[in-house]
């Protein structure tokens, strides 16, 4: 599966993030055979087993469960809350999740040939008034790159 990084399209719902001061914006697409629904990526993104992972530890360490009902109501957009994430738009081909604090965003899309996952990270105020991303992110950027796009494989093979 070749998943490259690429800058996100215009008019995506996290163009307008890439264009911010500071902001970090990152964009994984992978080309797919046929045509994929958003809610299809949806429900394959979230209850792939590296995801459900992920589920465990935010209910244990952020004490925020999430149920397979809860992926399906998202999936199905009867729901605008998953997890620590609340939905700040959503088209027939995108949907943008951003974290409670407001300091990270999550984007899914598809299109004819593809389906796309995307980051957000809003810079804080730091020394001086200098806009950062902080130490912590600046070094597991890595490892989230890495974890991006096992998330976009585990989704593309759910699907």
């Amino acid at each position: 599966m070749n998943i490259v990084e690429t800058t996100p399209p215009e008019g995506s719902l996290i163009a307008a993030y890439a264009a911010r001061a500071a902001h970090y914006v990152d964009c994984f697409e992978v080309a797919c055979p046929a045509p994929v629904t958003l809610p299809a990526l949806i429900a394959a993104f979230y209850t792939q087993p590296l995801f459900r992972v992920e589920r465990i530890v935010l209910r244990v360490a952020a004490r925020a469960p999430s149920t397979a009902a809860d992926v399906t109501a998202l999936a199905d957009g009867t729901a605008t809350r998953f997890a620590v994430w609340d939905m700040t738009s959503r088209t027939t081909d995108q949907l943008l999740m951003t974290q409670r604090g407001g300091r990270t965003c999550s984007w899914l899309q598809v299109d004819t040939n593809a389906v796309r996952f995307g980051s957000v990270v809003v810079p804080v105020e730091g020394r001086g008034g200098v806009l950062t991303l902080g130490p912590v992110f600046q070094s597991l950027l890595g490892a989230h790159k890495v974890y991006s796009r096992a998330l976009l494989a585990g989704a593309v093979r759910g699907l």
